[in-house]
């Protein structure tokens, strides 16, 4: 621990502990001055940080400091009037301010007095802890909606969980900075009321002790107490108004990137046509007979000079389009200078991409930088996440306009097949509703609730749900009724994942499948010198994990698959083997995957229904099924459904359990029924996992547990 790390840990608290001393013990003068010396100097230093700080969080250990300096000019206080009454004296800054500052003149003194606690009280103070109570209540009441789009962010890969953890930390620390700001103003308030009620009791006792205890004349009394009394009650309202004015900077502070003086410069630097007319005004009002002319000469003056200097905003964009013109212009005579029929330009205009998002026109600022479009940024974080969940890494994403899309719309292909389209209108966000959404918290906004807002009704594209384009103004409207607020690139991001992970097999390249075996050979070149023995080639390996893949397994072990796959490979080249040999070395990690706080739901088949079925089991082209009666199949096929969706009612996703030569054939059956019904086998539960039936099918007949 370093040695300023130590003494702020002993000096801190030693401080705060003198505070408390000081109200019971007396203070010699010249510690009296040192420490109210220190009073303004502190109050002057935290006010000129409220408006050096970028955001509110900066500056986090404000509401601490605020009741510690009022403790301190309280302690003050009590020093300085046990001084004034018992000795007249309380040390040269109460004297100087009793005589110099207010002329020696009580009146005076007691008018600048009031004047201070009146601005302070009335105006600072009751504006500030209003705009700090107003400011906690909307953080609070928003907080669960900043969550939900951390959540949102997160699940899209457009962040990851340090970067998501440290959000959630950020929203957690705003609503505890806006809540102990809303308390702490209360401090302020009291304060300013403390000192008013301290002066008024130090006059008055002043007085009765100068002329009755002392035996002064009253104009001696008052030279000498009262005096003293507003120069004292003017030390402490002097930082106590510095306080209160760092108080209602920081709770009025919007969150930019630079401090308030930076701010101020900017902001005011874009308003040239304001700035001359306001100085011409002001030149205007230096003419009106008995005004005088030449403090309003020179100020318009400087104004409207000031505003000449300042660059003009229209000056300025139209010199960026022309560039942008400009740009344009030079990549189209580049393009001419392409020949259009040479072999290279007519295979890029027919090659198909692998993956592919197509935008609208208006659509183009979400890929603009120079707009602050991060669209392209965001796909790439996409790309990372999906390559750290599944083991997949999806080939690059071209993203190009399309004139013949309506307005706001988008479409996203796999290998030149649309596989979704969606609209992400401009200066909207998506507000989703909690209906048929069973992952949301209780409480949260219904379509119903939605309805009050101005927009579009629509639904959300991967999941389904009731949504409604809303305009992005009335975005903390929408997350103060509890409702999921997502902007329009978290739409496109969230939609061409779920596009990705239901084509992730597709997706899977030759090309992907050499870069994952050369990744093996890196890490474990015996697995991979293994494998390149048996008779399997890179064709076979890339079925095997696109078919894994398709059914939603990870691919990521890939030293414990391609172990699977040497051992296999060495007596089949068959896909259905290989993947089934693969499923079960993956066996604990695909259960866990579908199990929840190590319960894992299952449906089972009757043994009489497990006989049937392997006795059904057919070999074909594309791997083994069932030959059934199409009439047995489906009732079997539909009462499994039926099952599932009984559980699923009661918030319970089951798997179906059967065993292991009749899992591949048992899956093509439920895939046409119900694709989102896991099949595992039996060989896949894991044994650290506790089994809980939900119901037992029989051909014709089901049984729930």
């Amino acid at each position: 621990m370093s040695l300023s790390k130590r003494i702020s840990q002993v000096a801190i608290p030693a401080g705060v502990v003198g505070i408390i001393v000081m109200l019971v013990i007396p203070m010699p003068p010249m510690l009296i001055d040192l420490f109210l010396t220190i009073n303004i100097s502190v109050s002057m230093l935290i006010l000129l940080i409220s408006m050096s700080v970028a955001r509110p969080l900066d500056f986090a250990l404000f509401p601490t400091l605020l009741l510690v300096m009022t403790l301190f000019r309280l302690a003050l206080n009590m020093s300085t009037t046990r001084g004034i009454l018992l000795n007249g004296y309380a040390g040269e800054v109460v004297e100087g301010f009793g005589n110099f500052v207010i002329g020696g003149n009580l009146v005076v003194g007691l008018i600048i007095f009031l004047i201070l606690v009146i601005v302070q009280f009335m105006v600072i103070t009751n504006g500030a802890g209003r705009v700090a109570e107003v400011g906690a209540r909307f953080t609070l009441d928003a907080m669960p909606g900043k969550q939900m789009a951390i959540d949102a962010d997160l699940n899209a890969g457009l962040i990851d969980e340090a970067t998501a953890r440290k959000r959630r930390e950020e929203v957690a620390a705003e609503a505890d900075f806006h809540g102990a700001m809303d308390g702490a103003s209360k401090f302020v308030k009291g304060d300013a009321l403390a000192g008013l009620i301290i002066t008024a009791i130090n006059l008055v006792g002043g007085l009765g002790i100068g002329i009755v205890m002392q035996g002064l004349e009253p104009t001696e009394a008052i030279q000498t107490y009262s005096l003293l009394t507003i120069g004292d009650g003017l030390c402490s309202q002097i930082p106590a108004l510095l306080i209160s004015i760092a108080s209602g900077i920081i709770v009025t502070r919007s969150t930019t990137d630079g401090d308030m003086g930076t701010d101020v410069l900017i902001q005011f630097s874009r308003q040239a046509g304001p700035l001359k007319i306001g100085g011409v005004a002001i030149i205007l009002m230096g003419l009106v007979p008995g005004l005088p002319t030449i403090p309003f000469m020179v100020v318009g003056a400087a104004m409207f000079i000031g505003a000449t200097q300042l660059p003009d905003p229209n000056e300025a964009k139209r010199l960026a389009e022309e560039k942008k013109a400009e740009a344009e212009a030079a990549e189209a005579a580049a393009q001419e200078h392409i020949d259009t029929n040479s072999p290279e330009a007519i295979l890029s205009e027919v090659q198909v991409e692998e993956l592919q998002l197509e935008i609208a026109y208006d659509l183009m600022d979400l890929v603009d930088t120079s707009r602050g479009g991060d669209l392209l940024d965001r796909i790439k974080a996409l790309r990372r996440k999906i390559a750290t969940d599944i083991g997949l890494v999806i080939p690059p994403v071209r993203t190009r306009d399309n004139m013949e899309l309506a307005p706001s719309e988008y479409v996203i292909r796999v290998h030149g097949v649309e596989m979704g389209r969606g609209t992400a209108p401009a200066g909207h966000v998506l507000v989703i509703g909690d209906e048929g959404n069973p992952e949301l918290e209780a409480g949260s906004a219904t379509t119903s609730d939605l309805a009050v807002l101005p927009g579009q009704a629509t639904t959300e594209p991967v999941f389904g749900l009731p949504a409604r384009w809303v305009p992005v103004e009335y975005r903390q409207q929408a997350e103060v009724l509890g409702a999921t607020v997502v902007d329009r690139y978290s739409v496109i991001t969230t939609h061409l994942a779920e596009i990705v992970r239901a084509n992730a097999g597709r997706l899977l390249s030759r090309s992907g499948t050499k870069l994952l075996a050369d990744l093996v050979k890196e890490m474990a070149p015996t697995v991979a010198s293994e494998l390149d023995a048996s008779q399997l080639n890179l064709g076979d390996v890339q079925r095997v994990l696109a078919e894994l893949l398709d059914e939603g397994v990870p691919i990521t072990d890939l030293v414990r698959i391609f172990e699977t796959l040497s051992e296999v490979g060495q007596t089949t080249r068959d896909v259905e083997p290989l993947v089934e040999s693969v499923r079960t070395a993956l066996g604990p990690s695909i259960s866990s995957s579908y199990s929840t706080n190590g319960m894992l739901p299952v449906i089972v088949l009757d043994p009489m229904t497990e006989q049937m079925l392997s006795e059904s089991i057919r070999s074909g082209p594309h791997g083994s099924f069932l030959m059934l009666d199409p009439q047995v199949s489906e009732r079997l096929a539909l009462d499994v459904v039926a099952v599932y969706q009984e559980a699923e009612s009661q918030g319970i996703l089951p798997v179906l359990v059967c065993a292991p030569n009749a899992r591949q054939a048992m899956r093509r059956l439920m895939v046409q029924a119900n694709p989102n019904i896991p099949v595992l086998a039996y060989s896949e539960l894991g044994s650290h996992l506790t089994i809980e039936t939900v119901g037992v099918v029989t051909i014709g007949n089901r049984a729930t547990v």
